[in-house]
């Protein structure tokens, strides 16, 4: 398989973890998130790991724009890790990233094959968080959309059905 970059989104919750974990039963699959380098900072300055909380999100937001506009820390570590990526074994690389801006933004730097996926879940209530990056994650046109809400027994196969039939044929 030639390599691949997965530029995913998703609100919290709808299952975007999951579905790199099952793709990566299938292929070598790396993972990373443009909030990876903001949340190192984030906890050397008191916050938990586990803090999900919309004052927790919204300290994230704040500090990733606060370094986008200080010196593009957030796309600057996705290049990075994009750039050893491609030297590597793995064939999908997931990157997550939530504002539409920074999604062009690193998207226009890439030189291999790249989708924008978007999962969705009618169990999971959209922009609600209380912060930009959270909520606007609609304000974006994906080339695919994965609406994750069967049965969580089922996400495994009906998503492996999704990328065979939707994503791979197109790339």
């Amino acid at each position: 398989m030639e390599k691949l970059v997965i530029i995913i989104n998703g609100a919290g919750g709808v299952g975007k973890d999951t579905v790199c974990r099952i793709l990566s039963e299938a292929y070598h699959v790396k993972n990373i998130s443009s909030i990876d380098p903001i949340r190192e900072i984030a906890r050397r300055g008191g916050w938990e790991m586990t803090d999900k909380s919309n004052a927790g999100r919204r300290l994230l937001s704040d500090l990733k724009a606060a370094f986008v506009r200080y010196n593009n820390l957030p796309t600057e570590y996705l290049l990075r890790e994009y750039q050893e990526f491609l030297s590597s074994g793995d064939e999908i690389l997931f990157v997550h990233i939530r504002e539409p801006e920074e999604i062009l933004k690193f998207r226009e730097k890439l030189y291999t094959r790249n989708i924008t996926l978007l999962i969705t879940s009618g169990r999971v209530q959209e922009g609600t968080f209380g912060n930009p990056s959270d909520d606007r994650v609609r304000d974006f046109e994906y080339d695919y959309i994965y609406q994750n809400d069967g049965a969580e027994s089922n996400l495994r196969a009906d998503f492996m059905k999704f990328f065979e039939n939707h994503i791979l044929p197109d790339i």
